[in-house]
């Protein structure tokens, strides 16, 4: 496992004894508990007035003076931090808490805490309130405080909710915390063991058990958990010097040589699922992480695989589990039966995060067969290549892809789903998604579409010579596929009346300027990003309340240098543009330098 247990038994009893004022009883009562005769007022009325009159900070007698009951032996306000004096006034404001005798530390978990915070006025004299009479919320900022996060409530992914990363760097000091009080130990224990991670081999998944078998009050807690599978394990050669060229490996035991294997102790995903469904009865948020690396294992499905001539085997259930996570999900998934074999295990799954380590033709193709099934999900997000790099022409790959399918078709099937409501998309799209969309869109009062995110990687499209197929903002090419998959999604509009958030963007890493990339944003009946005549009729047919932020002719100040090269001026904004006019793209396709 990857974290260390903090203290389990915390809290105890600590007695009641300690008040002096009784804080909590209104001013009135107080007033009246501590006077017994209203005759003397003007006395103390009169000795307030001299007592104020002599302090140069006190602001003066009131003018009439108020009919109040004093008490006599009354202390002006100290000076405030901020006063010039050079002498300030001796005063001891040290919030500490009270100890406790050691009967009382012996046992905690049986008494309910009276722990006081209190402020001496003076030798022997205390006044303080028990720390549980604050509110949660008092109770729930100072612990923010300390953590250093504040876990918003009203975010909209439940990975932000619940999935929260607790792996403090203090960890252990935190934990201590716990033994302040009983509501301490709840709050604290809730946020160190709110997210875990732990390594799918059987020795991990056994201590695992045996730890929150041991301490089953901390099951509830876990709301995120992580588990990743291994792709290699080191194998240590005899302790000796190799007269090899590589480098040796220091360990514990001393100087050896290690060669990478294949691991041998990782677990099932059908034990991953069973231990899961036995520990943690409140996880949400599942992260499945099958590992990066070339030629990778595919992670193991069952303890002993299925006969394929009989009936597919199910997975241990969770209902509980409404988000799942793939990190390297060419590991976990690699055909439509492993892509079932975990949605069995998760029958009330509503959020699917996919992401691919590297980009290849099969990654489309597993997704493409995928994603033609129907699925009941609220949320789909999915990745399969996040290298954000610009290319000169297809890849291979995409070729060998585009010779089998138009895998733009099969992801509109998918986002045409009834339940669907969030999508987000990186990879190669183009015009064709948004026409396959409308025409599955057959009663846009049913949509439940509310927000579109795609980043592309690149158009595809048809092209007569290798060369005319690169993406970037110097290849025309690729911005007039741009412009029509912008102007096919404006269109889509009409049909999406669900739809409030619409972002397509393209991100180049390398580029020269990168508030050049273009990008189209709509968001809350605002507009930003590329433009063209065409563009700005098209949204004023399906979204008339919708406007531009701001319509720019130019990108800035160009020109060219002696060289014939054309060159932006250090002036041009280097933060994200809010207009950029597509037309202008032409002039950069002879190249660009800066100056």
């Amino acid at each position: 496992m990857s974290f260390s247990p903090g203290p389990m038994v915390l809290d105890g009893d600590r007695g009641d004894s300690g008040l002096t004022i009784d804080t909590r009883l209104p001013r009135a009562e107080r007033a009246q508990s501590i006077h017994e005769d209203d005759g003397q007022a003007t006395v103390e009325l009169a000795s307030i007035m001299m007592t104020t009159a002599s302090n140069p900070v006190s602001p003066g007698p009131s003018s009439p003076p108020l009919d109040q009951v004093r008490m006599q032996d009354f202390i002006p306000p100290t000076r405030p931090s901020s006063t010039p004096f050079p002498q300030p006034e001796p005063r001891n404001t040290d919030l500490r808490c009270l100890s406790y005798p050691t009967d009382v530390l012996m046992d905690l978990d049986e008494r309910e805490p009276t722990e006081l915070l209190t402020t001496a006025s003076s030798p022997g004299e205390a006044v303080g309130m028990n720390l549980n009479d604050f509110p949660a919320e008092i109770h729930e900022c100072i612990l923010d405080h300390l953590f250093g996060f504040r876990v918003s409530p009203a975010s909209k992914s439940s990975i932000m909710r619940w999935g929260t990363a607790l792996r403090h760097p203090r960890r252990k000091e935190l934990s201590e915390l716990s033994l302040v009080s009983r509501a301490w130990r709840v709050l604290i224990q809730e946020r160190l063991y709110r997210h875990i991670k732990l390594k799918a081999t059987v020795e991990s998944l056994r201590e695992s058990f045996v730890y929150f078998s041991a301490h089953p009050h901390l099951r509830p807690y876990i709301k995120h958990i992580e588990i990743w599978f291994p792709v290699f394990q080191p194998k240590y050669s005899p302790l000796a010097l190799s007269t090899a060229n590589t480098l040796p490996t220091v360990t514990a035991d001393g100087l050896t040589n290690a060669s990478y294997i294949l691991p041998v102790d990782n677990c099932s995903l059908e034990e991953a699922f069973y231990f899961v469904a036995e520990s943690f009865p409140e996880v949400r948020v599942m992260t499945l992480e099958g590992g990066e690396r070339k030629k990778a294992p595919k992670v193991r499905h069952w303890i002993r695989e299925p006969d394929e001539r009989r009936q597919l085997k199910s997975m241990p259930k969770i209902g509980s589990v409404h988000t799942l996570i793939c990190k390297g999900q060419w590991n976990l998934i690699r055909g439509e039966r492993d892509f079932e074999a975990i949605t069995t295990a998760l029958p009330n799954l509503r959020e699917w995060h996919g992401s691919y380590s590297k980009p290849k033709s099969k990654s489309y193709l597993t997704m493409a067969e995928i994603l033609t099934k129907p699925m009941r999900l609220t949320t789909l997000n999915l990745c399969i290549e996040g290298d954000y790099r610009r290319e000169l022409s297809f890849p291979t790959y995409f070729l060998k892809l585009s010779n089998r399918l138009h895998f733009c078709s099969k992801l509109a099937q998918a986002v045409a789903s009834p339940s669907l409501e969030h999508v987000s998309y990186t990879g190669r799209v183009c015009k064709q998604f948004f026409v396959e969309l409308m025409a599955r869109q057959k009663d846009p009062r049913q949509g439940r579409l509310k927000s579109i995110d795609l980043t592309v990687k690149n158009c595809c499209r048809q092209v007569n010579h290798w060369n005319e197929s690169g993406s970037g903002i110097t290849d025309m090419n690729f911005i007039n596929s741009f412009e029509a998959l912008v102007l096919a999604g404006i269109k889509a509009l009409g049909k999406l009346k669900a739809v409030e958030y619409l972002r397509i963007r393209y991100v180049d890493l390398d580029s020269p300027v990168p508030p050049l990339n273009p990008y189209f944003l709509l968001r809350e009946g605002w507009c930003s990003g590329v433009w063209s005549d065409a563009i700005i009729t098209e949204l004023n047919r399906v979204r008339p309340t919708t406007r531009f932020e701001e319509l720019s002719e130019s990108f800035g100040e160009i020109g060219y240098n002696k060289e014939g090269r054309m060159t932006i001026s250090p002036d041009f904004p280097k933060s994200k543009a809010l207009s950029l006019k597509l037309s202008n793209y032409a002039l950069l396709s002879g190249g660009i330098s800066i100056t």
